[in-house]
């Protein structure tokens, strides 16, 4: 009964926000809480929620400063020489502006933090889109994708996991996998060249100037899954020479356009290489894993806005300026922590799992590592990373070494599914990728999910390929 009501409570969630009759916030809260007092359990929805939140807590901490954070060093023009750099190397084209999207997305990856990859992703990029007119699911789909296959670096965090769940060496673990992942890559890249090159179809070959005062009517701003104009989703203004290319962008009073604005007021031009090796040694600290993630956002946050931005009334002007996607980003995840903790206190992820384990034929253990890779596709989305690496992953390996299989085959294949899994409703940085790109959750998902889910078949399949696993 679990089961079933498990999977129909996920199934309930994702309709209804794919159709937008619910906002995520609202779904993540009032399905679950639901399907809790429907399984007889109501009395206990309070001590689920309060021990979702408790986990999630330090990630929504880590975010709220981390937005802060960034959206300082974005006032300050930290980014608008990678901004530059961009608009030189993508020439007003659309096709290199995406592949340009996953290469920037997977280069920045390499700290191993979704968020900040996100953060700085979109901070870079998000002007360039709304100033061609291009679709930002296209935006946040690849660089979502992108991510996806270097979180399984060793410190991204499901590497790890798995090899602490098998009790395998992390290195033993990722660096076999390295090829395949490679060829996850290239093909992120390729479908980035793909999909540009609808969007340069659709729009044109413009040089830079042309878009810096491109007129726009009746614009599109979201693609829909079949590579149409999402109906619905279009927009008509006019753009400047420095104003926004439509309605809902970051405008700036005067019609100045916030993201490359060279005028802005918040430039510290003098504090660059202030804020620069600021950043640089955030980074690393989080690498180096010297103190919490929130901790070091916390710290980095406070020096920015005291630096940049000395003079009190600054300060509560630059909180201000950001509270929007502060609040928005860190309700999702406080709301996520009702649908994980009614998930896992109510013991529907445990019946899910052991289920989908149960339904696997004796044929097929011979072959339990492929098995293990498909069945991370739809498992890393529906649960947690911990829920699916330290409850699932030691079935799924005890039933392959019954049949032979060994452990890490187990866990290299454990790792495909990651493309999919960083556009889960219960990842929060997938909230701050749609929420600072002014995305539609709903329409993200419905982009995203067949490209993701194609990604970590073609990861698994390469490492099928090269006798990975």
């Amino acid at each position: 009964m679990l089961t079933v009501l498990g999977f129909v409570m996920i199934a309930t969630f994702l309709v209804l926000i794919m159709t937008k009759r619910m906002s995520p916030i609202a779904a993540l809260v009032l399905i679950p809480a639901l399907f809790c007092v429907a399984v007889g359990q109501g009395a206990q929805l309070g001590d689920y929620v309060i021990d979702g939140v408790g986990k999630l807590a330090p990630t929504a901490a880590m975010l709220m400063f981390a937005i802060v954070y960034f959206g300082v060093m974005i006032d300050v023009g930290l980014f608008d020489p990678i901004v530059r750099a961009i608009l030189r190397f993508c020439k007003a084209d659309p096709m290199r502006v995406v592949v340009g999207t996953a290469l920037l997305a997977a280069i920045v990856s390499l700290d191993g933090d979704g968020s900040t990859t996100f953060m700085i992703t979109v901070s870079a990029l998000y002007p360039l889109y709304k100033r061609l007119g291009m679709s930002l699911v296209i935006l946040t789909g690849v660089a979502a994708m992108a991510n996806g296959v270097m979180n399984t670096l060793p410190w991204g965090g499901p590497t790890a996991r798995a090899a602490t769940a098998l009790k395998l060496d992390a290195g033993d673990v990722f660096v076999p996998m390295i090829p395949a992942l490679g060829v996850g890559l290239l093909f992120v890249t390729a479908l980035a060249y793909v999909l540009g090159r609808r969007e340069r179809k659709r729009l044109g070959h413009l040089t830079l100037d042309e878009a810096l005062v491109h007129e726009t009517a009746d614009e599109t701003v979201l693609v829909g899954a079949g590579g149409g104009a999402d109906s619905g989703a279009k927009r008509t203004g006019t753009a400047g020479a420095g104003a926004s290319a439509g309605a809902g962008a970051d405008e700036v009073p005067g019609g100045g356009f916030q993201g490359l604005d060279p005028d802005r007021a918040t430039l510290r031009p003098r504090l660059y290489w202030f804020n620069a090796s600021l950043t640089v040694a955030l980074l690393t600290a989080m690498i180096l894993e010297l103190l919490p993630i929130p901790v070091l956002f916390l710290i980095a946050a406070a020096l920015a806005l005291t630096v940049n931005f000395p003079r009190p009334a600054e300060q509560k002007e630059r909180l201000a300026a950001h509270a929007d996607n502060v609040l928005n980003v860190s309700g999702m995840v406080f709301a996520a922590a009702v649908f994980t903790g009614v998930l896992t206190g109510t013991g529907m992820v445990e019946h899910m799992a052991d289920w989908l384990v149960g339904a696997i034929p004796d044929a097929l253990g011979p072959h339990m590592a492929l098995v293990t890779g498909v069945l991370s596709l739809p498992l890393t989305y529906f649960m947690s990373n911990d829920g699916f690496y330290f409850g699932v992953l030691p079935v799924l390996a005890e039933a392959g070494a019954a049949h032979g299989v060994s452990p890490l085959e187990i866990a290299r294949a454990s790792l495909a599914g990651q493309a999919l899994h960083m556009s889960s409703p219960l990842v929060p940085a997938v909230y701050v990728l749609v929420g600072m790109a002014k995305v539609e959750f709903g329409d993200h998902t419905r982009f995203t999910v067949k490209w993701a889910a194609l990604t970590s078949l073609v990861v698994l399949g390469a490492a099928a390929l090269f006798g990975i696993v």
